[in-house]
């Protein structure tokens, strides 16, 4: 057996579940469903953890700050011997640098110039998910990060199973929900810091296309991609799960989805460090389908972002689609 062999005999690969797809998609919904399945934890979005839980100290969704979250704490300190020894400057720079739509074709080359920063992304979040899966003694981790451009960074890391789940809503509804005012429950009091990031239909769109056109790449380039409609999920939620699990290769029982009804699931809290406000939510949530754009979104707004999304508009099914019904 070669070195490399028997480094991963000693230390089998983390399975990463990494929901990938524009922002206000329903990712967060999703990673909160597929943590109350057995052997799953979700981390929220990790990409910002660094920034926003070490140097911010937002709360956990279990409600505590991240300084005094047991769980995050208990994670830091495997992962680098505690917190306080992660250089955080260094680790927005590397961000700076690799993270970003215009990179993707460099990383998917393999650009040496991107090497040295994508190289320090891809190891702050293995030892992250390594760490998160010993503390919570979990099989499978779910990212939501959501970057097209931190999938392509951690796909030849090794020691990461990365699993792709692409999620996809209609762009005109995701035009319509980046419109909207959203407070951040955990936003610094006063001004526009509140409020998540707005943009105009225009600029969803084009951003739309590219995260999902960076995302379907990744499956040419050998990465395994599962690709979810947001629409389909809130339908039947319980399918959507299933074929998750199956994706990510987790052996469940029936009983695993229990906490799944017909127009809602059950939410105990979860340790998640970043992203929509939807992960501080516990207990019994409503699931329907959110078609508010429909009626929403003025005419002439919907026809530009049909319009500037066409093509993949038609290619995941969206075009011409009717009112979703139960």
């Amino acid at each position: 057996m070669t070195s490399i062999g028997r480094l991963y005999a000693a230390h089998p690969m983390t399975r990463v579940v990494f929901l990938a797809g524009l922002g206000r998609s329903g990712t967060t919904l999703l990673e909160r469903a597929l943590a109350e399945l057995p052997g799953v934890e979700a981390l929220g979005e990790v990409n910002h953890l660094w920034h926003r839980s070490l140097v911010e100290d937002e709360p956990c969704g279990c409600g505590e700050a991240f300084s005094h979250c047991p769980y995050w704490q208990a994670v830091g300190n495997k992962a680098f011997g505690g917190w306080g020894n992660v250089d955080v400057a260094a680790v927005d720079q590397a961000q700076s640098k690799a993270m970003r739509l215009r990179q993707i074709v460099g990383l998917a080359r393999g650009d040496v110039r991107l090497a040295p920063a994508a190289a320090l992304i891809a190891d702050h979040h293995r030892r992250v998910y390594d760490a998160a899966s010993s503390v919570a003694g979990a099989s499978v981790l779910v990212d939501s990060s959501k970057h097209p451009a931190l999938a392509y960074i951690l796909r030849h890391e090794p020691g990461i199973d990365l699993r792709v789940v692409h999620v996809v809503r209609d762009s005109r509804g995701v035009a319509y929900s980046w419109m909207k005012k959203i407070e951040r429950p955990e936003g610094r009091s006063g001004g526009s810091e509140r409020l998540m990031t707005r943009y105009r239909p225009s600029a969803s769109a084009l951003l739309w296309l590219a995260h999902n056109s960076s995302t379907t790449m990744l499956r040419r380039l050998g990465t395994p991609v599962m690709l979810v409609r947001y629409e389909s999920f809130v339908q039947e939620p319980r399918r959507a799960l299933a074929a998750v699990a199956e994706f990510a290769s987790l052996e469940l029982d029936t009983n695993a989805f229990d906490f799944v009804e017909d127009d809602a699931i059950r939410l105990r809290p979860a340790h998640t460090a970043s992203g929509n406000p939807l992960r501080f939510a516990s207990g019994r949530l409503e699931i329907r389908p959110d078609e508010a754009w429909r009626s929403q979104l003025p005419l002439s707004k919907r026809l530009l972002v049909s319009a500037l999304t066409y093509p993949q508009l038609a290619h995941y099914g969206f075009a011409g689609r009717r009112r979703s019904t139960r």
